[in-house]
């Protein structure tokens, strides 16, 4: 990828009007943000800003409105709890031909715009759309990672009527993402979890010429257990991915990446039952396989601590439950562990991986985790994001 452009010096942007598109498509329940992950992530951005007089203008779209209809979708929510982490009063607007001249006007340092989405032409990549957003401001900086697979008018085409720029949290995630795609330390091993194989298909194909070692967890492992022979009872597996199976295992082959499976499995009959631990050819008809076992968890702990580089994408269990959660966690504290002592270079990504690791209290502790979903698994497929590509040095 070429080198994005950026603003190292933050002087540089002394008493400009920011358009900074952030992803603040956070969850709201009782009309309340019930994680605010991503707002805290760019507090100190924001103060940087401040710092330099700046007027800053906030966008982001929250949800699908124009699927599932516009209630419970405003970001007004988001801009009450955004006040209380930036400890700043925030003039909520509306976008329309008056909004520049609120913004100049008002004697507020920070705005939030209403829900980007509520236009279609935010997703429909519209031009007019995109030059109004980008009459608001001086300058764009773009601060959504999340959001750069995609080619809307706040993220592709307003770059064509302002000075556009990376913000530092998505040159932060390139600079990660690239330790392990192109500048790791060796060994390096891949974690790659979830329930799907064949979401999955493209980064683990894309990722293999690069891994010394592809672990494979979580419900989408049933799939190589049937192809070695064994049984997987009641599990949930994909059919008709036979020749996606073969693929990955000719792929590990030709690249010399040892393919590693559980040796062992926690079962159940029910979700709400606690599981008894089991080696794979122990698995009866009737057993449901919920998350990966002691042996398995010990043999992945040896692999971390021989590796220097580790990427983790997807839950080795049925997390959300606490009977079934005993897989990632201990995933997540080896890769913690590791991470503190030995300094392995350790990313994660992927919104369940986030989920996982922030329940086990080690989030603190790894290199880098990316709460991108879509743009984080598009980046390692190799894919070009369109949010990125318009940053690009020409």
């Amino acid at each position: 990828m070429s080198q994005l452009r950026s603003i190292e010096n933050f002087k540089n942007i002394k008493d400009k009007k920011v358009f900074l598109r952030v992803d603040f498509n956070v969850p709201i329940s009782g009309g309340r943000v019930s994680d605010a992950t991503k707002i805290e992530k760019l507090e100190t951005n924001i103060k940087r800003l401040l710092e330099n007089n700046c007027k800053i203008i906030l966008a982001s779209h929250l949800g699908r409105p124009q699927k599932n209809g516009k209630t419970g979708l405003s970001l007004l929510p988001v801009k009450q709890m955004a006040e209380k982490i930036f400890n700043q009063q925030i003039k909520f607007l509306e976008i329309n031909n008056e909004t520049t001249t609120k913004i100049v006007q008002g004697k507020e340092k920070l705005f939030m715009l209403e829900n980007l989405r509520f236009d279609p032409n935010e997703e429909s990549n519209g031009q007019d759309y995109a030059k109004l957003l980008a009459s608001f401001a001086d300058i764009y900086i773009n601060e959504a990672f999340s959001c750069s697979h995609r080619s809307h008018a706040s993220i592709d085409s307003i770059t064509k009527f302002i000075d556009a720029y990376a913000g530092s949290t998505i040159i932060d995630e390139v600079n990660a993402l690239e330790k392990v795609f192109s500048k790791s330390e060796k060994p390096v091993a891949c974690l790659i979890g979830g329930s799907k194989i064949s979401s999955k298909i493209n980064l683990i194909i894309n990722l293999l010429p690069k891994m010394d070692f592809m672990i494979i967890g979580g419900a989408m492992a049933n799939n190589f257990f049937k192809r070695e022979g064994y049984k997987i009872g009641k599990s949930l597996f994909e059919k008709n991915v036979e020749g996606t199976i073969s693929k990955i295992y000719e792929e590990a082959k030709k690249y010399s990446c040892d393919l590693i499976l559980p040796i062992d499995v926690v079962c159940s009959k029910k979700f709400d039952q606690p599981g008894v631990n089991k080696k794979i050819n122990e698995v009866n008809d009737d057993d449901i396989i919920l998350d990966i076992g002691i042996d398995s968890t010990k043999k992945i702990d040896q692999i971390l601590k021989d590796s220097r580089t580790v990427l983790w994408n997807g839950p080795f269990g049925l997390f959300e439950y606490d009977d079934f959660a005993n897989g990632t966690n201990d995933i997540s504290r080896s890769i913690a562990r590791y991470s503190q002592k030995k300094g392995l270079i350790s990313v994660a990504g992927g919104g369940d991986t986030f989920a996982a690791i922030k329940k086990s209290n080690q989030q603190r502790h790894f290199t880098y985790i990316s709460t991108a979903g879509g743009a984080f698994l598009e980046w390692l497929e190799g894919k070009v994001l369109p949010g990125l590509k318009v940053l690009e040095n020409k």
